[in-house]
């Protein structure tokens, strides 16, 4: 039974980690609008700015949803989360975190 259960989930933590593993190469196309203000590998030359690369993938994504669902605000930050989709989330995080 600990056998089985150990299985089950290993296979559900594998499963909820790739399912929220976003395409690098399409968010790296995405991050040109966030590059004036992070740079262009997410690290910011402003220290108002926060460096966006080497975050970890799921708070990247947490904040950006944040942003774009209202629930944090800032003048800057929430018109320009505004118009991207999960995926575009899922695709700038993976970027980032890869930097």
């Amino acid at each position: 039974m600990k056998s089985f259960l150990f299985v089950i989930l290993t296979v559900l933590m594998f499963a909820s980690s790739s399912v929220m593993a976003g395409d690098a190469a399409a968010g790296k196309s995405k991050s040109m609008v966030c590059a004036s203000c992070h740079g262009p590998a997410g690290i910011s030359s402003n220290p108002m700015w926060p460096n966006l690369a080497g975050q970890q993938e799921q708070y990247l994504a947490k904040q950006i949803k944040a942003f774009r669902d209202g629930d944090r605000k800032d003048p800057m930050m929430s018109p320009m989360a505004a118009a991207l989709s999960d995926t575009d989330i899922a695709n700038l995080a993976a970027f980032y975190a890869a930097q």
